[in-house]
């Protein structure tokens, strides 16, 4: 069995690969989604001994935690997974508006329950900040929910360093995601030292900059998605961020390892990052995420990483 992680400073103990779910389920975010592929990306996740499921009601909407409550129901096994989903955003007259209020975060648990077919949430996060509502508040409504066992971790996601710190103003916030890999290192500026100091787990999300950083694209590939306007995939950017990826093969071949396995487990060095939740579109993907925890970097390789991205 793999060896457990402590998310922070809650009670939650996770494999330190997890699985991020917005490909199971998640039709307004990739097209042509099968709903039978999705289930089994989940549950050959949990047949491989991944408990940390990351979810959210905006994937699909809806149909991503509908589709994880059902896998779970099925396999019978609640008590041994720890699911992370979040809330925040509303539809208004058709456009989606974010609600930090807390009414609307403790209506969002309570949909979240009952698309998850579950009586608890593991870990709660506030998607995204609003502009309005003082996050000390948000938060306060979470605590409340804590208290009353409907869920038992508090999360925030893309929160600046100044709302992280209003969210934490009574210490009750467990675990930050927000964006952060190596080609996007500002965390490192403010967040990564708040959360450890906090005892915080910072969760990154874009781990592997939408694949640029699994070294698997060349100077000829082509983007017909989002990442056509990402800077990091344009002109010289690309070409010097394709160049960088090209250094780290060598590291990965004398550890027998894929490019991205070695970026994911420089990572898992950082203070306060205790697990990753790279997604998965097919089941292979997901047992090749997990060989992540195979790969071991001396402290000279791990700076000799941190200087390639400087």
């Amino acid at each position: 069995m793999e060896k457990k992680t402590r998310l922070g400073k809650t009670d939650l103990y996770v494999n330190r690969i997890g699985l991020g779910t917005n490909a199971v389920g998640g039709h307004n975010i990739y097209p042509n989604l099968s709903e039978e592929t999705g289930k089994e990306v989940v549950r050959t996740a949990l047949d491989h001994g991944i408990n940390f499921l990351d979810t959210a009601f905006i994937y699909g909407p809806e149909r991503s935690e509908q589709l994880i409550g059902e896998v779970i129901k099925e396999k019978g096994n609640r008590d041994q997974v720890i699911i992370a989903t979040k809330g925040a955003h509303k539809f208004v007259d058709g456009k989606v508006v974010f609600d930090n209020s807390p009414a609307f975060l403790k209506a969002c648990v309570e949909d979240s329950l009952k698309r998850l077919q579950t009586d608890y949430i593991d870990l709660f996060y506030i998607h995204f900040p609003d502009e309005n509502t003082p996050k000390d508040e948000a938060v306060g409504a979470l605590k409340e929910l804590k208290d009353q066992g409907k869920i038992r971790a508090i999360g925030v996601s893309n929160f600046s360093m100044e709302q992280l710190k209003e969210a934490n103003k009574d210490g009750y916030v467990d675990v930050l995601q927000a964006e952060y890999n190596l080609l996007k290192r500002e965390a490192e500026k403010e967040l990564l030292p708040y959360t450890a100091e906090q005892q915080i787990s910072f969760v990154p999300y874009f781990p592997l900059a939408a694949g640029l950083l699994a070294g698997k694209y060349t100077k000829e590939t082509k983007f017909n998605d989002g990442r056509a306007k990402n800077p990091l995939f344009q002109g010289e950017e690309f070409e010097r961020n394709l160049a960088k990826v090209e250094q780290l093969r060598e590291i990965a071949a004398a550890k027998q390892a894929e490019v991205a396995h070695v970026v994911l487990a420089w990572y898992l060095t950082r203070d306060s990052i205790d697990a990753l939740i790279p997604g998965a579109k097919q089941p292979e993907q997901v047992v090749n995420n997990l060989k992540t925890l195979e790969v071991d970097l001396t402290p000279a390789e791990i700076e000799q990483i941190s200087k390639i991205f400087q």
